[in-house]
C-alpha cells in the first residue's frame, strides 16, 4: 500500500525536525548558560530550528538511503511500515538521533567553547543566579530603598528564584537588624521572611555572622 505519508510518518518526520534542536539547545544552555542576545523566545527557537537543519542534514548525508528503507518497510508496506514492523529498533533509533547525539554535541561544543575563553564560562545567566548557585546556607542582610535592614538564614528551606523569574528571596528564618545593618537575634516565632528583590538596592552574603546555635 502506497500514496501520502501516514500519520505516524507525520509525527515521526515532525520529531526529526523539531527534538534535536530542542535537546541540543537545553543541553547547551545547561552547560554553558544562555548567551547574549538569546534571551527572547524567538533567538531561542532560531537557534534550536538551525541545529535541527544542521544534524538532520548530517544524518542525510551519513544514513540518509538506509533511513529512507528502514521508515517505508518492506515491500507493499508503505510510508512508516518499517517502523510499525521493528517498533523496538525504531525507539532505538528515536533516542540515539533525537536524544543521544544532539546533547552529545551540545555538550561538545559546550566544552570546546570553554577552553577557548581566557576565564571560562559560567551556566548562571546572571550575577543573581550566580550569587546563589556558588554558595551554601549563610546569612543574608539586605537594605531596602528606604535605607531599612533586613536579613535572615539562607539554608535547605529558603529559595532563590532563578532566571528567567523576576529576582525574589524567601529566606527560612528572619532576624531582627539594628540601624547599621548588625544581625541582632533571630524571631523566635518568625517562619520566614519574602523579599522582593526590587525593593532593595543592597544583597550581602555573610558566613560568620550568626553561629550555629543560632541559626
Amino acid at each position: 500500500m502506497t500514496g501520502a505519508p501516514s500519520s505516524v510518518l507525520q509525527v515521526a518526520l515532525l520529531a526529526l525536525f523539531v527534538l534535536p534542536g530542542v535537546v541540543y539547545q537545553l543541553v547547551r544552555d545547561r552547560w554553558s548558560g544562555p548567551v547574549p542576545g538569546e534571551r527572547s523566545l524567538g533567538e531561542k527557537v532560531l537557534r534550536a530550528v538551525l541545529a535541527s537543519v544542521v544534524l538532520d542534514a548530517v544524518y542525510a548525508a551519513v544514513a540518509g538511503p538506509w533511513l529512507v528503507e528502514f521508515a517505508r518497510g518492506g515491500e507493499g508496506a508503505g510510508w512508516a511500515g518499517g517502523i510499525a514492523e521493528r517498533p523496538r529498533l525504531a525507539g532505538v533509533l528515536a533516542l540515539v538521533l533525537l536524544v543521544a547525539v544532539p546533547a552529545l554535541v551540545a555538550a561538545g561544543t559546550a566544552r570546546w567553547s570553554r577552553r577557548r575563553e581566557p576565564v571560562g564560562l559560567d551556566p548562571a545567566p546572571g550575577a543573581w543566579d550566580h550569587m546563589f548557585r556558588t554558595h551554601g546556607s549563610c546569612f543574608v542582610r539586605l537594605r531596602l530603598r528606604d535605607g531599612t535592614w533586613i536579613g535572615g538564614w539562607f539554608g535547605g528551606n529558603s529559595y532563590a528564584a532563578a532566571y528567567p523569574q523576576e529576582p525574589e528571596l524567601f529566606l527560612e528564618r528572619a532576624w531582627r537588624m539594628g540601624a547599621d545593618g548588625t544581625p541582632l537575634r533571630r524571631i523566635e516565632s518568625s517562619l520566614g521572611l519574602y523579599v522582593r528583590i526590587a525593593d532593595v538596592d543592597v544583597v550581602e552574603l555573610m558566613s560568620t555572622t550568626v553561629r550555629e546555635a543560632d541559626r
